[in-house]
């Protein structure tokens, strides 16, 4: 218990225990804006006795998003912002924000121009066809980061966590499956990290040595022609070279094989009676099995991975993947990992973590039905097997 529920740092920053919320998509930001269903949602989180929750997903920019309910950081919702952090300081925890850009899965409907890639490319998910960035779109998306991040640390973030996995923007730079750039960010793993680890260097220039820079990462994407775990250590050594606080490998791409970074059931039905337009509901009802792959659940499900990279760096690595008891989050822990993160057993009930230290129970009764997945597009992510969340 000592091992789970004492204090540990990443970068200048202490946390009261070892386990930390991921960054869940909460479907909480009707409109681009913070909602008080989405500060209830964190301050909620934080007085179950999480050591740090995480906001997710925020988009850098206007023009990365891929849905109206999502986040997208500038200086108008910065005093909201600051509510929700201080709501979770005042329960006792530390908040961290999760920034990205979607990239060519961002949706042209929301943003009203063509989304940005790393190669032209299509997204049968948005039907929406990328332009390859050039190197004025790569400095000025760059400087978006930075500024994003620097807002971040202005409305009160503990943290800020980089988003480089699950087919991102900066995740399509890194994967060859998405990166068929013929310059200077192309071709070779050492150029497709080129513009990765400048975002991250700069985000660490401008926020100084000690504040926590997290930055999630892939350990394999998941389909022929991706990045496997091979080259997740080089990538691993590059982002802690250039500046990385700790890193979180995860895996999958949310566009191609979403439910590989998720694992259970895949709720069909429940995803396709949430989708705000007729044809979305039509195609995930009549061809989600076959555009969305299944993949079995079992406990620690990205151990063996994310061992190779804790074994590969010396900063913090967060294991992320089938954290779901007092077991697995021990496991990890003697392998090394400083941290877990986990997801749905929170959402499951917003006491877990509390009710691990006290001893009322010793694993979550979360059964990975997913559907809390499916109702982020119906308001927000709330648990329907058991109506416990943040739905009211």
């Amino acid at each position: 218990m000592n091992k789970i529920f004492s204090p540990g740092k990443i970068g200048g920053l202490q946390l009261k225990n070892r386990i930390i919320r991921s960054g869940c998509f909460e479907g909480m930001c009707q409109n681009g804006q913070v909602t008080d269903k989405l500060i209830e949602h964190h301050r909620r989180l934080a007085e179950g006795g999480i050591a740090m929750t995480t906001v997710a997903y925020c988009s850098v920019s206007h023009d990365g998003r891929t849905f109206e309910h999502e986040l997208w950081m500038r200086k108008e919702i910065v005093p909201d912002l600051k509510r929700l952090t201080d709501a979770v300081h005042k329960e006792g925890a530390a908040v961290s924000i999760q920034l990205g850009h979607s990239g060519f899965f961002t949706s042209k409907g929301v943003i009203g121009k063509r989304p940005l890639g790393a190669s032209p490319k299509l997204c049968v998910f948005t039907m929406s066809y990328c332009r390859e960035m050039n190197k004025k779109d790569i400095k000025e998306k760059t400087a978006d980061f930075v500024n994003a991040a620097l807002l971040a640390r202005s409305a009160g973030f503990n943290a800020v966590e980089i988003h480089a996995g699950h087919g991102y923007l900066l995740s399509q730079f890194l994967s060859p499956w998405t990166n068929k750039r013929k310059d200077e960010f192309g071709g070779s793993l050492e150029n497709r990290l080129r513009f990765p680890t400048m975002v991250i260097r700069e985000i660490r220039k401008a926020l100084g040595p000690d504040f926590p820079v997290l930055v999630k990462m892939n350990q394999r994407d998941g389909m022929p022609g991706g990045v496997e775990i091979e080259d997740a250590v080089k990538i691993a050594k590059a982002f802690e070279e250039a500046g990385a606080s700790a890193l979180i490998p995860s895996a999958g791409f949310t566009s191609k094989v979403p439910f590989l970074m998720l694992r259970g059931n895949l709720p069909v039905k429940e995803m396709s009676e949430n989708q705000p337009k007729l044809m979305n509901r039509i195609g995930l009802k009549l061809f989600g099995r076959f555009m969305v792959p299944e993949h079995k659940y079992e406990p620690l499900f990205l151990f063996e991975g994310a061992r190779k990279i804790r074994e590969a760096v010396n900063i913090p690595v967060i294991y992320i993947g089938g954290v779901e008891s007092l077991g697995t989050i021990l496991e990890a822990r003697n392998a090394g990992f400083e941290f877990v993160q986990m997801g749905r057993a929170t959402i499951q009930d917003p006491d877990f973590v509390k009710k691990l230290q006290t001893g009322e129970l010793t694993r979550s009764p979360c059964d990975h039905c997913n559907r809390c997945v499916a109702a982020m597009d119906a308001g927000g992510v709330y648990c329907v097997s058991n109506e416990v969340g943040f739905l009211e």
